[in-house]
């Protein structure tokens, strides 16, 4: 394989690493949630309504807040602050219950070995994911993935993230935090609407095909793409990385950047 101008590579999760059925997975996680703030004697159905009044500000916002101040301003305009600790509160369960949700998860041995040997490479690691979780929710599932969150020096989350998918202005602000252009990064996804939008910014792309979800109705010719096995082989024969970029933001970026 000829040398790639791949600077860094970043990657999508939730059916790319981690295979797993995305609308079984949400389901379980408002039920968890419910459960748990119901046990506390908050009323679920309240909450429920809050979280999804905050899941729609951070997908809707555009203000340059961070995903995690649109949320909790949407979420109390819901919901009474009362006189709950609302951090340890929420931290308690991303801790603890949220854990539980994966345990039926399989993993795919195949996207641990395309971590360990881009890393082995030379390659940085973005976890560009979609970023309406805490750091501590995202972690939970890349563990599922059989994934060490060390393996990325950019984890994207609500506390670090002003836009989300699929937002050109997410896909900047990535780049923007690894100090890159388009061309440097390879996205590695399985959504042809919210991981595919990287060619807008001029990113490569690699469409991973186990869990493919096509909204966009693509014509997956335009683009590398295959099964996470069929990606490991392609990494396999990918040459190290020549000029790998350095002092990647882990936390919020400044617009200055």
């Amino acid at each position: 394989m000829e040398q790639t101008p791949y600077r860094a590579v970043f990657f999508d999760l939730d059916g790319t690493l981690l295979p797993m059925d995305l609308s079984e997975f949400m389901q379980s996680y408002f039920e968890s949630l419910a459960a748990y703030v119901a046990a506390r004697g908050i009323d679920p159905a309240v909450f429920t309504a809050g979280l999804k009044s905050g899941i729609k500000a951070m997908a809707a916002h555009d203000d340059g807040r961070l995903n995690a101040e649109a949320y909790w301003d949407a979420f109390f305009e819901v919901v009474d602050r009362g006189e709950i600790d609302w951090t340890p509160f929420i931290n308690e369960f991303y801790e603890n219950d949220f854990g539980k949700i994966g345990k039926g998860v399989v993993p795919n041995p195949a996207a641990a070995r395309v971590i360990e040997t881009l890393a082995a490479k030379g390659y940085p690691l973005v976890l560009a994911t979609m970023p309406m979780f805490p750091l501590r929710a995202v972690q939970w599932r890349l563990a599922w993935a059989g994934v060490d969150p060390n393996a990325f020096a950019r984890i994207t989350n609500y506390e670090n993230s002003t836009s989300v998918k699929p937002k050109l202005a997410y896909y900047a602000e990535n780049l923007r935090a690894a100090g890159l252009e388009g061309a440097d990064v390879l996205m590695v996804g399985n959504n042809t609407k919210e991981d595919l939008a990287c060619l807008g910014v001029g990113m490569d792309a690699y469409l991973v095909t186990d869990h493919l979800l096509d909204p966009e109705k693509f014509d997956l010719s335009q683009v590398k793409h295959g099964t996470m096995e069929e990606f490991a082989a392609w990494v396999d024969a990918l040459p190290a990385c020549e000029n790998p970029a350095t002092g990647i933001v882990a936390g919020p970026v400044d617009d200055e950047l």
